[in-house]
């Protein structure tokens, strides 16, 4: 198919994604039916992040869904002690678009997680929720010991493709791969991976990560990790899916490291 069928059959100009699940269209109206699940965000201080602390837009476009905005903001939900990991998710104006949710955490896993490092190396499974929170990707980071690799799936089980990680030492990269075809890469831009630049194939740039500051405070007393995304150009499946579940999972699913008191 080609891109212009698909953006047709995708009811959004201007992105393409057929084969992921239809959103709706996010309300953020208190008190009337299709009320978001996910918090309201301050919109004031979500411009300012995507246009002073990340250097992003405004960019034209969007059709108000994860999967047809060009500038998502991702941030985390700050704690003192981070045992559950929980994101809210913005465009670039601040309305709510959806919410990322560890979910499968048993007591004793928030145990080990709150009294030392090992949750790092264990299974990750989180959802990836609309503005009304229904699931629209599942997420399982396995097990891992040194390299890390996620699988991105349909609510329904069935497979989109993989984030696996290529390298342990130096700057970070991963590659994106559907049916066993890598079809992008995920590169970090330094030895901390905060920042990320997203590669198709062709090893051209079709997405940007950039981590922003929250301020030295809250940076020092909280484990709070927010990023912006801004997307370059209309992405098809499974591309578009596997881009989206980087950017909202980018610190469980691909720099998970120590939290707690261990």
């Amino acid at each position: 198919m080609d891109e212009t069928a698909a953006v047709e059959r995708s009811g959004h100009p201007g992105r393409i994604g057929p084969s992921l699940p239809a959103m709706s269209q996010n309300t953020n109206t208190p008190g009337f039916p299709g009320q978001p699940v996910a918090p309201v965000g301050d919109s004031a201080k979500v411009q300012r992040q995507v246009q002073q602390q990340a250097g992003v837009g405004p960019v034209s476009g969007g059709g108000g869904t994860l999967f047809s905005e060009p500038v998502l903001v991702v941030n985390q939900k700050a704690k003192l002690i981070e045992l559950t990991n929980e994101y809210a998710v913005f465009d670039q104006q601040g309305a709510t678009l959806g919410s990322v949710v560890q979910v499968g955490q048993s007591g004793l896993r928030k145990a080990i997680r709150l009294l030392t490092s090992l949750d790092q190396y264990l299974t990750h499974k989180l959802e990836i929720r609309d503005a009304h929170g229904v699931p629209v990707l599942l997420l399982t980071r396995p097990a891992k010991f040194i390299k890390s690799r996620v699988i991105v799936q349909l609510p329904n089980g069935q497979e989109v493709g993989q984030i696996v990680q290529q390298n342990a030492i130096g700057k970070i990269n991963f590659a994106l791969e559907a049916g066993g075809r890598k079809v992008g890469a995920v590169k970090a831009e330094n030895w901390r991976a905060w920042n990320f630049s997203i590669v198709d194939e062709t090893d051209t740039e079709i997405a940007r990560i950039t981590k922003t500051w929250e301020g030295l405070a809250k940076t020092m007393f909280t484990t709070a990790d927010n990023y912006v995304l801004q997307i370059h150009r209309p992405l098809a499946d499974p591309l578009l899916g596997l881009v989206v579940a980087t950017a909202l999972t980018v610190d469980t699913a691909l720099k998970q490291d120590a939290r707690g008191l261990g």
